[in-house]
C-alpha cells in the first residue's frame, strides 16, 4: 500500500465519524461514565464514531489491526495498525465546546506513521505523513503548515488539557515548573493543541498519562510539520504516558531539562 492510499482511507474514516458524532452534538445526549474513581465520560457518539470508523477499515482492508479508546484491540500488533479516538475531548463534546475532535493515527510495524485530526464542527483538518504537514479548512482550502521557532521560553505559549490530569504531587510540580516561565499558558484544547502547535499558533504542549489513542496520530503530524514530540525524559510517546511537544526544537531541549526526573526513576 502507497501513503496516499492510506491518506485517502484516513479521510474516509474523518467523514464517517463526522456522520455519527455531528447529529449529537449540542443535542440532549445521556452520559454513561465508564471509571469506577473520578469521572471519565463516553456518550452514543463515541460508540457509533468508532464502531463506523471500525466498520470502514474492516470493509476496506480486512488484515489491519485496531486500536480504538471504545472497543479495544483487534488484530493488534500487525504491519498495519490504525489507533483511533472517535471522540478526544469527550467533555468538550457535552457541554457543547467545539474542541473536541477525531483523532485516527497509524503505526506501520508498530512505528507512527500517519496522523489525521479532524473537528467537523467547525470544519477544520489537520494530517501528515513523512515530511509534509496539511491543514484543511471548512471551506475546502488546503495549505501545508509548519511550528514556529521561539528564541527563549519566556516568550512561549504553553498549553495543556488540564493540570489536573497529572496524577501526582510531583508530575503536577514539574509541570509547574514550565507553566511559570512561559508568556501565555491555556487549557482545555485536548489534542486540538497539538494541531494548533504544529500550525505554528503555539510553541509547547505538555500533558500526563495519555493513552496510545490519545497520542500515536500527533506524532506523524507534528514532526511533518517540524516540531519535536517525546516523553518528558525524551522517549517515545508511541505507547502514551507524559508527553512533551515543541515547535521549536532547541526550546523542547529547554523544557525536558526543567521537567526533571527520568520516567525510570518515576516508576
Amino acid at each position: 500500500m502507497t501513503f496516499p492510499e492510506l491518506e485517502r482511507l484516513a479521510h474516509r474514516l474523518a467523514d464517517v465519524a463526522a456522520a455519527a458524532t455531528l447529529p449529537q452534538f449540542r443535542k440532549d445526549i445521556a452520559v454513561d461514565n465508564k471509571a469506577s474513581g473520578g469521572f471519565d465520560p463516553v456518550t452514543e457518539a463515541d460508540r457509533a464514531a468508532e464502531a463506523a470508523i471500525r466498520q470502514t477499515i474492516e470493509t476496506a482492508y480486512p488484515e489491519h489491526g485496531i486500536v480504538g479508546e471504545e472497543f479495544g484491540d483487534s488484530r493488534g500488533g500487525g504491519h498495519y495498525e490504525w489507533v483511533i479516538d472517535p471522540i478526544d475531548g469527550t467533555r468538550s463534546f457535552m457541554s457543547g465546546v467545539p474542541l473536541w475532535t477525531t483523532i485516527i493515527g497509524l503505526r506501520i510495524d508498530g512505528v507512527p506513521r500517519l496522523g489525521l485530526v479532524d473537528q467537523p464542527y467547525i470544519g477544520e483538518r489537520f494530517w501528515g505523513w513523512g515530511d509534509s504537514a496539511w491543514f484543511a479548512d471548512r471551506w475546502g482550502a488546503t495549505k501545508p503548515i509548519r511550528t514556529r521557532s521561539c528564541p527563549a521560553l519566556s516568550q512561549a505559549t504553553l498549553m495543556t488539557t488540564s493540570p489536573s490530569l497529572m496524577r501526582t504531587a510531583e508530575e503536577y510540580e514539574r509541570y509547574r515548573r514550565v507553566e511559570q516561565v512561559v508568556r501565555l499558558f491555556r487549557y482545555g484544547a485536548d489534542a486540538y493543541a497539538y494541531c494548533l502547535l504544529a500550525s505554528g499558533h503555539i510553541d509547547l504542549v505538555v500533558e500526563a498519562n495519555l493513552k496510545p489513542y490519545d497520542i500515536v496520530a500527533l506524532v506523524p503530524i507534528i514532526e511533518a510539520a517540524g516540531g519535536t514530540i517525546t516523553s518528558w525524559s525524551g522517549g517515545s510517546v508511541n505507547e502514551g504516558g507524559n508527553v512533551v511537544a515543541a515547535g521549536d526544537p532547541a526550546l523542547h531541549g529547554e523544557v525536558l531539562a526543567m521537567l526533571g526526573p527520568s520516567e525510570a526513576k518515576e516508576a
